[in-house]
């Protein structure tokens, strides 16, 4: 690399699986004495609802049902302009330019015609692309055609006419290290969700935690949970923790756990995603939230006790991580019933720490749980399914704790940074490689 610099660029440093991820993996790479930084590209409501738009489309759902024609192109890159502007500002020739996702592929014409090196990366797709998937594809190709590399998440989301000898598959991984991973015993588990608002607790409202790897963290900030009444100490819980978006389907989790969960079971469920407000590149946020919170409320009243619907602040990014894992640690199951998923970091964050995940025979998801083994799949909508998967784990302890030991393994062996960071690596040497005179 000698004096270049990787320059990650995304959309938000804040909610999202690529935020979490460039969070817990650049500091790797800068250790590694290699020049790395991370740019965000500001858009405005506009543009994101295009890019969103498009994100749905690339899952093969029709979103908001809006066009994308010259119109919404030339919204796009009225936004992006000036954000190139400032990126070729710092940048310099030679260097490479890792960007992420649509809101980003702009991005790509301008930074090559400056010599800078680059690698447009798609986390999201679908098996079977229909013609809502391709739609998306002729918006983007246009914009990435420059690219020196194409990076996929798996190999089944490539696109249909790409170079293959620029085209790459990287599935993404976990930091063990990081506060969203870190160990942390029942004490601080429930000392920081007592701080956080999300069950009862006797401590003080702020406490300070040392997590392994990370060092001090205070949990000071409250959720804002929507609830009968707090979670029983002990109770069976159940838990989705997502943004809120409606291919994550929160409502289906909802229905599946409410119709087909045996309340003699007197588990509980809790729907978890962070505040809309602190996701700036998700505008349907607030209304998939409120749909929820809808349902919730028209739900019979011994229902409605079980369940609890949790906004998390992202105000501190590292107290948020620390919350969210011990929120996972709290669950007996987690569930990840989305309708599609690029990858799931959520997941591999479940199965690490060795939780019985019920997920979606979808998407990445496929390439994380071997069906019965380190995990239980599902149809995406099928509620009863679904309530089944659920209640063989939290009926059967001695299955879930072999299906949640085998989770932590199969996290071990493939979704971990050396893997992922080798191979990103590799890719990154080889466009830089092949510009040397």
């Amino acid at each position: 690399m000698g004096d270049r610099t990787i320059w990650h660029v995304n959309s938000t440093d804040a909610g999202g699986g690529v935020a979490e991820l460039l969070h817990q993996l650049l500091g790797y790479v800068v250790h590694a004495k290699i020049g790395a930084r991370w740019v965000v590209a500001e858009g405005a409501p506009p543009f994101f609802r295009i890019t969103k738009r498009i994100h749905n489309r690339l899952h093969g759902s029709a979103g908001d049902g809006g066009e994308l024609g010259p119109t919404e192109r030339a919204t796009y890159h009225e936004v992006l302009e000036p954000e190139g502007k400032q990126l070729l500002s710092i940048t310099r020739p030679g260097d490479v330019a890792i960007l992420h996702d649509p809101q980003t592929a702009g991005l790509t014409r301008p930074l090559r015609d400056a010599g800078v090196r680059v690698a447009w990366v798609s986390h999201v797709g679908v098996d079977e692309p229909n013609d809502l998937v391709r739609s998306a594809w002729d918006f983007l190709r246009e914009e990435i055609d420059a690219a020196d590399a194409f990076v996929f998440s798996r190999a089944a989301y490539v696109w249909e006419g790409l170079d293959p000898a620029r085209t790459h598959v990287i599935p993404p991984c976990i930091d063990p290290t990081s506060a969203k991973n870190t160990e942390l015993g029942a004490t601080a588990v429930s000392a920081a969700l007592g701080a956080a608002g999300i069950v009862t607790s006797p401590r003080r409202r702020e406490v300070r935690l040392d997590a392994p790897h990370v060092g001090p963290i205070r949990v000071r900030h409250r959720a804002d949970v929507i609830e009968e009444e707090p979670l029983p100490p002990g109770a069976p819980l159940v838990m989705e923790i997502s943004r809120w978006d409606r291919l994550k389907d929160h409502a289906g989790v909802l229905r599946g756990f409410v119709d087909h969960v045996d309340p003699g079971y007197e588990a509980h469920l809790m729907l978890v995603g962070p505040a809309s407000a602190g996701v700036t590149d998700d505008p349907e946020g607030a209304e998939i939230f409120a749909d929820v919170r809808d349902a919730w409320k028209q739900l019979a009243d011994d229902r409605r006790e079980r369940v609890h619907l949790v906004n998390l602040p992202i105000d501190d990014r590292v107290e948020n991580a620390l919350v969210v894992n011990a929120l996972q640690r709290r669950a007996d199951v987690v569930v990840q019933k989305s309708l599609a998923e690029g990858f799931g970091l959520t997941v591999a964050e479940a199965m690490w720490k060795t939780r019985p995940v019920v997920g979606s025979r979808v998407g990445g998801i496929l390439e994380q749980i071997e069906d019965g083994r380190s995990g239980l799949l599902v149809p995406p909508h099928d509620l009863a399914a679904l309530g089944d998967a659920i209640s063989s784990l939290i009926g059967d302890a001695g299955f879930a704790h072999a299906i949640g030991h085998a989770a932590r393994d199969r996290v071990r062996a493939r979704f971990l940074p050396p893997q992922y960071l080798a191979d990103q690596l590799e890719v990154v040497g080889a466009i830089v490689r092949d510009a040397s005179p």
